[in-house]
């Protein structure tokens, strides 16, 4: 993985590269979110009509391919997207276009980590193509090309047109592999409905894997065949679980779409939820979190306190259960084990294990025999096993390398911005980027516990984080110009996989998911895909933002009810709300 300035040192060395990225870099009348790698628009710029018999022929022998294709031709009509501005285009009279031409070399290839999501597409008068080596990147060329078609006219006199660019050449393909979305159920519940459209926004936005963290003490809202009892008792309510039904078509509606799920079963901290089941396997279960409201003595980071013993001989024969359904029903090659926010308090608190320190032992040793005991059990159903990185850097408890071979784990960041990247890194792990600083969507809000006297202050909110622990809010800036790689080496960077935004959900549901999320997510995607600088090497957040305006709004009329970023007003005048002129 090159760094930002390795790129830009490669792309002076070749002229090819930097015209292609500077064409990249142009303004043109209609933008694709995320901006492609390389993108050429023949002038005078050109539109033709789409037919009212467009149609795409594919290749049949993949059935994604073929859903994606279908599902393209329907938005293609349906849509109905009218830009703030109208683009300056030259319509071409007397042709319209007829049909997309999707060419795919490696039909076969699977959605895992590091497919082949590259793409070219190119528009003429006469027709239009999308080549690309697998059909996970002929579903991100489908999109580009659904991005490049808007309505026009259809007011007084002027005639309804369905137009796309035409004279235009795309050559795509993602900077890193892994794009994803963190999303929580585990403190509040989401209809399937929900989850469904994140996931397909995710796909418009060219995000690639959605990190469903299922459960945590708060809740158990996955139904498991092996231990009915942890949804049973630990869900919300009975309309509150996802079934074996719901995941298998929540699993195909994104591969359909180009979209890993990457399931998380939080342990063996953040358990709460499991001790309705098991409550002899769950230390400090049902006990006030904050005893005192002294942080110092705190079972848990948050209320719900309670962490599975690993002591205890049953709570092997139940996350044995728990992996082998997780793994059965997620064709996923990664399973995310969790492993975060061990609180030695929690564990002091339970007898067995006291008794067990005071005869010397160590809790980094008791959280060494539950990871020495599940990562080999991960690995055995052919998965590549995600922790939190507290599992190696937590101060208080942590782990050997000899527990979490480098070859089997990734390490997920969420602390100390860059500085926790470059440790996971120089430890020969490779990293997943989800640092709180930049791409928790949740922060900014305040807390959710109650009587809180920091709030009872004039100054509570004014030069202070708001009573947020990650605040202030992270705005689509400050997500979009992270350099996920800042800091390391070629080498280091090499073992950055990509990064995720985080939607913890303490304080959000169904009524407020979709403006949390978006776009601030689109953000951090193009910034993955194809970076947040031109071909100078500059940030070009400022270029994004009337593309980003756009987009949004495209998002809007899908059905996505993402957050506006300026007034109206700004877009339909370039510039006038710049900071400086």
């Amino acid at each position: 993985m090159a760094t930002p300035l390795l790129r830009l040192l490669l792309l002076l060395a070749c002229p090819a590269l930097l015209l292609a990225r500077a064409a990249a870099d142009a303004s043109f009348p209609i933008n694709v979110w995320p901006k492609p790698v390389s993108m050429s628009w023949a002038e005078p710029h050109a539109a033709v009509p789409v037919s009212p018999s467009f149609h795409i022929v594919a290749p049949s022998e993949n059935p994604y391919l073929v859903s994606a294709v279908q599902r393209y031709v329907k938005l293609v009509f349906k849509e109905r997207y009218r830009p703030v501005v109208r683009p300056a285009v030259n319509v071409t009279n007397g042709s319209e276009l007829e049909k997309l031409t999707v060419a795919v070399s490696d039909l076969a290839a699977p959605l895992q980590h590091g497919v082949d999501e590259s793409y070219t597409l190119e528009i003429i008068t006469t027709g239009a193509t999308v080549t690309a080596v697998t059909a996970w990147g002929a579903m991100r060329g489908l999109e580009t090309f659904s991005q490049l078609a808007w309505r026009t006219g259809g007011r007084g006199k002027d005639r309804d047109l369905l137009l796309v660019a035409a004279g235009v050449r795309v050559e795509d393909r993602p900077i890193y592999p892994h794009r994803g979305l963190m999303f929580d159920t585990g403190r509040t519940y989401f209809p399937v409905a929900d989850i469904l459209r994140t996931i397909d926004a995710m796909a418009a936005n060219k995000m690639n894997v959605f990190h469903w963290h299922i459960t945590d003490s708060q809740s158990f809202p996955i139904e498991l065949p092996s231990e009915p009892q942890l949804a049973e008792k630990g869900a919300y309510g009975e309309d509150m679980r996802y079934t074996v039904e719901d995941v298998k078509r929540i699993v195909e509606f994104a591969m359909s779409r180009g979209v890993r799920v990457v399931p998380e079963i939080d342990s063996p901290g953040h358990t709460a939820s499991w001790a309705g089941a098991y409550p002899e396997v769950v230390s400090c279960a049902g006990k006030f979190w904050l005893p005192g409201g002294d942080w110092n003595n705190r079972l848990a980071a948050e209320p719900g306190a309670g962490q599975l013993n690993p002591l205890a001989a049953k709570t092997y024969e139940v996350i044995t259960n728990v992996v082998n359904d997780l793994t059965s029903l997620f064709p996923e090659g990664f399973y995310h084990a969790g492993a975060d926010e061990i609180t030695p308090g929690c564990w002091e608190a339970d007898p067995t294990i006291q008794a067990d320190l005071d005869r010397g032992g160590t809790l980094s040793q008791i959280l060494e025999r539950y990871v020495s005991a599940v990562h080999p059990l991960v690995v055995s159903r052919n998965r590549t096993a995600v922790y939190w990185e507290d599992v190696m850097l937590d101060a208080a408890v942590n782990v050997s390398a000899a527990a979490i071979p480098p070859a089997t784990t990734i390490l997920q960041t969420w602390n100390n911005g860059p500085n926790n990247t470059k440790l996971i890194v120089q430890a020969g792990y490779r990293a997943i980027v989800s640092s709180a600083s930049f791409y928790y969507l949740d922060c900014g809000h305040g807390d959710f516990v109650g009587n809180n006297s920091i709030y009872d202050d004039p100054d509570s909110d004014f030069n202070s984080s708001g009573g947020s622990w990650c605040g202030p809010y992270k705005t689509w800036q400050r997500v979009y110009d992270y350099d996920i790689a800042y800091g390391l080496t070629t080498e280091e960077a090499r073992l950055v996989i990509g990064g995720e935004v985080a939607m913890w959900t303490e304080q959000v549901d169904t009524t407020v998911l979709d403006g949390r999320v978006w776009p601030r997510a689109s953000a951090m995607a193009e910034a993955l895909w194809s970076g947040n600088r031109d071909a100078a090497g500059r940030k070009r957040y400022a270029e994004a933002t009337d593309r980003l305006n756009d987009w949004r709004d495209r998002m809007v009329r899908r059905g996505v009810r993402a957050e506006p970023i300026q007034p109206l007003w700004c877009r339909t005048r370039p510039g006038m709300c710049n900071l400086v002129q």
